[in-house]
């Protein structure tokens, strides 16, 4: 059996392509963390870090529907080193952000960023199954899982320290040097990052191609669930929004606002790495995903009443191990499910469930957040996703992933994208 290390040492490719995710991320956290401490500084309010995050998710969400269409249907490679650079590009904006009459700005710069971000992210889950071999797609699941809360910790940590120290304007230089980073390592990966495609085959146009999808996805109550997991932890996501202010509350300042970003990155690294057995029992899947949901909104009810600051950071790690382990679950189960050719187009409506369910979240947030006591959001986000969790799980209750797919009804649609291997029909 692959392990994660073994994946990283042999494959060459997916080792560039999860180095590059990890730069990518980390540029991520070099930017916003410093912003959310320096805007409420620039302006004296809290809703202007709260429209920052619904800026960033919220833009993600209205056009993944059409950015999945563009990863199945043009060259991988070059999206994702298109939007990086694009992404540079936003992150000089920043700079521009000295004042409170210059903070809109900031929502100009992270909304061009989103936009980025909305190409990168559904062609880089869709890439990963193609660099590397089918034995290894658990494993390497496991690795690039781990991505985005290795470089939670790593960016929201450092970031908080070189802001502290060194101001947020050196924080947003080095994550412009990263993105560059980042474009090099993804041009120099070698393998295809997309299944052959039929040259005489017309790809469909955009909404075409969309409907196809949600079609697709309509008809397969497994992938309806699938899709709709992620949108559990993203409706409790406006807890982000008071990150800075329950900090300020406790007393810590930007190096508090760090540490609970980068408590909250440690637990979704940690979280698919302990339970990645998971992904070799497929009946498993389902009841994991439904505790995993569970135990994010009791880590943030839990949040809520903690008199102590170690005791918050403690429970947040708790709360985003339960979150990263329920990313990685449900993105390998819809891997299994998928076709590469309609791959990416599935993985942008379960991303853009999230981002809109986070977005929804975090909108309330700040139209909320300098009305009412921190504690109170929280409790709230924590309840929301608790009785999500609870009401997905009955609705799926007689579902499991343990049987094989339903065979492919003869549809001139549904292309078989793997030699003998036919591409799921309805299910009815």
């Amino acid at each position: 059996m692959a392990t994660p290390f073994s994946v990283l040492t042999r494959n060459r490719d997916f080792r560039r392509l999860f180095s590059a995710e990890l730069v990518v991320f980390g540029a991520d956290w070099f930017v916003m963390v410093p912003l959310l401490v320096l805007l409420p500084e620039l302006t004296g309010s809290g809703v202007w870090g709260a429209l920052v995050l619904a800026a960033d998710t919220g833009i993600n969400a209205l056009l993944l529907p059409y950015t999945g269409t563009i990863a199945d249907r043009m060259d991988r490679r070059t999206i994702l080193i298109a939007a990086n650079l694009a992404a540079l590009v936003a992150i000089l904006l920043l700079f521009t952000v000295r004042s409170a009459a210059t903070a809109p700005l900031a929502l100009v710069a992270i909304g061009a960023v989103a936009v980025a971000k909305a190409f990168y992210s559904p062609a880089a889950s869709a890439a990963l199954p193609n660099v590397v071999d089918p034995a290894d797609l658990a494993a390497a699941n496991s690795v690039a899982g781990s991505a985005w809360g290795t470089m939670t910790i790593v960016g929201a940590s450092l970031g908080g320290i070189v802001s502290s120290i060194f101001g947020p304007y050196v924080s947003f230089a080095v994550a412009a040097a990263g993105l560059a980073v980042a474009a090099v390592l993804t041009a120099l990966i070698r393998r295809p990052l997309q299944a052959p495609r039929d040259p005489d085959l017309v790809p469909p146009r955009a909404w075409h191609a969309l409907i196809e999808a949600l079609r697709y996805i309509g008809a397969r109550p497994r992938l309806r669930a699938l899709v709709t997991v992620k949108s559990a932890v993203g409706l409790g996501n406006g807890v982000l929004t008071v990150f800075p202010l329950l900090a300020g509350m406790y007393g810590v300042g930007a190096l508090g606002a760090g540490l609970l970003f980068a408590v909250r990155g440690a637990g979704a690294l940690v979280g698919p790495l302990v339970m990645r057995p998971v992904l070799n029992h497929r009946s498993w899947l389902l009841p994991g995903l439904a505790l995993s949901m569970s135990l994010y909104g009791l880590g943030y009810v839990g949040v809520a009443f903690a008199p102590w600051f170690p005791l918050v950071l403690a429970l947040v790690f708790v709360a985003h191990f339960a979150g990263g382990t329920n990313w990685v679950l449900s993105n390998y189960a819809l891997q299994g499910e998928v076709p590469d050719r309609l791959r990416g187009r599935v993985f942008a409506t379960d991303m853009m469930l999230a981002t809109l369910a986070i977005s929804v979240s975090q909108l309330g947030a700040a139209a909320v957040v300098d009305h009412v006591d921190e504690r109170v959001i929280l409790l709230s986000c924590g309840l929301i996703t608790l009785v999500y969790a609870i009401g997905w799980r009955i609705a799926t209750r007689r579902l499991s992933l343990a049987d094989p797919a339903a065979p492919a009804t003869p549809d001139a649609s549904a292309d078989e994208d793997r030699p003998g291997e036919p591409v799921p029909g309805p299910q009815r």
